[in-house]
């Protein structure tokens, strides 16, 4: 087992953790384990933080069973049970849905999401869980900006933390800084038993994939440049985009004073890597007095 590359990922985890505040004392944090790599880390990194963080936070893991045709259903629970981890597993067919709604060759992510965001929120009430944790990592967060940016016109991503629509539940997204190289080598360190999507997994023309792809070739060949594009998310200058609705260019006006917006405010051209700033140490996740 390579300890530098879990010192890196708990690292990370705990910044994000940090940064935008997802977990606090007394937390009950639902993690929604799908069975596939990132979730499984995901699991594994907050366990390990449990036992390391100032703070008392509680994990229940939960996996939804779609009932795909040939899904392993003793897999999750022996592997859970195995670590002593609480779970539950919800039994919900949402796999015939999806095929019966959904013609052959199209894309099935956005139905079955909604499905299954639909049916996670109601079990977190059941299970008393204010916090549902996702597996997105970093270059799922970047694969949506640009999914976004190149087919829907807009400048959007995944949030590292956001409240439903009802105002009731909060989703975080504890691995926000975490690459997915880095992932795919630590699930094969920790030999999880890793279960395939049949939903998604086959349709290999999904415009994610092709974004993926890309952004695994800027990878290999300038890392900064994933890094330095994921950074800019973090670090946006609304007066320096045409959005009218987050600047007022119509009432802007010159005053003869120092404008902190003006045209040299964001001259900076270095941009260091994360690993390269200071490290937010997971001490600073202050208990409640």
């Amino acid at each position: 087992m390579d300890n530098k590359l879990e010192k890196r990922i708990v690292r990370e985890t705990a910044i994000a953790i940090t940064k935008y505040r997802m977990i606090e004392n007394g937390d009950r944090v639902m993690v929604c384990l799908s069975g596939g790599k990132d979730s499984y880390t995901l699991l594994e990194v907050l366990r390990l933080l449990q036992t390391r963080a100032p703070i008392k936070f509680d994990l229940v893991a939960v996996n939804l069973d779609q009932k795909q045709p040939g899904f392993p259903e003793h897999i999750l629970p022996e592997y859970l049970e195995s670590i002593g981890v609480p779970y539950h597993i919800e039994n919900q067919d949402t796999y015939s849905i999806v095929k019966r709604v959904i013609p052959e060759g199209k894309t099935t992510c956005s139905l079955c999401s909604r499905l299954r965001r639909g049916i996670l929120y109601r079990v977190s009430d059941e299970l008393s869980c204010n916090k549902i944790a996702l597996g997105h990592h970093r270059d799922d967060i970047l694969a949506t900006f640009f999914l976004n940016l190149f087919y829907a016109a807009k400048l959007k991503t995944m949030p590292p933390k956001l409240v439903s629509d009802d105002g009731k539940h909060m989703v975080i997204r504890p691995l926000t800084f975490v690459a997915e190289k880095d992932i795919i080598e630590y699930a094969k360190q920790k030999a999880f038993p890793i279960i395939p999507c049949n939903l998604c997994g086959s349709q290999e023309n999904l415009k994610r994939k092709e974004v993926g792809d890309m952004i695994r070739t800027w990878e290999k060949q300038s890392p900064k440049k994933v890094w330095n594009t994921f950074k800019a998310l973090s670090a946006v200058a609304p007066s320096h985009l045409l959005d009218t609705d987050l600047f007022d260019f119509l009432n802007l006006k010159t005053t003869g004073e120092f404008f902190e917006d003006g045209d040299t405010a964001f001259d900076q051209d270095t941009f260091p890597d994360l690993e390269n700033e200071q490290v937010i140490n997971i001490s600073n996740l202050k208990r409640d007095k």
